[in-house]
């Protein structure tokens, strides 16, 4: 009689031994597999125009943090998301693969879908919510620390460092009026000055009022008699009809909520053919600029004013960069709104 034949079960591959190769086609699996959740494209297109917190994403789709960190790990597998410590804090952006990547077409065109979708009623509220409160502590921050900014501000760089290469840019800018010029969070005023020399009229905006009081005083310490002071924020402009001839915004993104939207906001109050002009800090790692000046961001990457300018129509011109002993980078931009928008 035949014995029954016994099989060693240890030695047999189980589901768990099995793995996943690489293959040329694993780049594209995992975008497809990222794409392929309504949640997932939600978040795409909450991060089109800003960076948040894992928290905070937890905080506006009203989901637990293991929830949001698998759905983020997925996209950032599938290189559609990069991130960045600040602090305590981890932040998502979208990430944008290089132009000759084989997949960067694809992820074009799927950030350009997403992109036309509305976002989610639900959403809006704790995303206002999230830039208002990224609002109010920038404008503490600036009511506590007025008496201290030029001292909070030469920890990174000092306004005679990036002045002449601002002025330079400024003087190189072909602009097809001179009579307005509009300089966003103005500081102690200095550059007024330079403004007040060039344009017929120069409107100073800031969100905090003690600043404004300074570089009102410095104003009129140096008799310049051509400015007009706004308390308020970009989104105020259209109330006060301005539309300028040229913008300035001497290092002042780093300290907003969402820098995206202050390109939407100063594309309309640009005047055809006229130019906004940044100046800026390049992406950094110092985390301690957040808790010394008030910093929001920690700098930026070319390609993100790039992207936000794009966004707003408004067309690149040139780009100045430069180092700084203490370890930071500035960067000057030039954009132009076209003459027929």
């Amino acid at each position: 009689m035949n014995q029954p034949l016994h099989t060693d079960t240890s030695a047999l591959p189980v589901l768990t031994d099995i793995v996943e190769l690489e293959t040329p086609l694993s780049p594209l699996a995992n975008l497809l597999k990222a794409a392929g959740d309504p949640l997932r494209l939600e978040i795409l297109r909450v991060l089109s125009q800003d960076s948040f917190g894992v928290l905070e994403l937890c905080r506006i789709f009203s989901i637990k943090q293991s929830g949001m960190s698998h759905h983020l790990k997925v996209l950032n597998n599938a290189g559609l998301l990069s991130s960045r410590r600040e602090a305590n804090s981890i932040f998502y952006r979208r990430a944008y693969l290089a132009p000759d990547h084989a997949l960067a077409a694809l992820q074009q065109q799927l950030f350009a879908t997403v992109d036309t979708l509305p976002i989610a009623d639900h959403l809006r509220e704790p995303i206002r919510e999230l830039q208002q409160e990224r609002s109010q502590a920038a404008q503490a921050f600036f009511s506590e620390n007025a008496d201290k900014f030029r001292a909070q501000q030469d920890l990174i760089a000092s306004y005679p460092v990036y002045a002449e290469q601002m002025t330079q840019l400024l003087n190189n800018t072909a602009l097809r009026d001179k009579k307005l010029a509009l300089e966003i969070g103005p500081g102690e005023g200095e550059f007024l000055a330079v403004l007040a020399q060039q344009f017929n009229q120069v409107i100073a905006l800031d969100i905090a009022a003690n600043m404004l009081d300074k570089a009102r005083a410095f104003a009129s310490e140096k008799e310049l008699r051509n400015i007009e002071f706004i308390h308020g924020d970009t989104q105020s402009l259209p109330s006060h009809k301005v539309l300028a001839d040229c913008i300035l915004v001497n290092m002042v993104l780093h300290h907003t909520p969402s820098p995206a939207d202050i390109f939407q906001d100063l594309s309309k109050a640009l005047a055809p053919g006229g130019a906004l002009l940044i100046c800026d800090l390049c992406r950094h790692e110092q985390a301690w600029a957040r808790d010394a000046c008030g910093d929001l961001w920690q700098g930026f990457e070319p390609q993100d004013f790039s992207r936000w300018a794009q966004a707003a129509k408004l067309d690149e011109g040139q780009s100045v960069y430069f180092a700084l002993r203490n370890g930071f980078q500035i960067q000057l931009r030039q954009f132009f709104k076209p003459t027929n928008f």
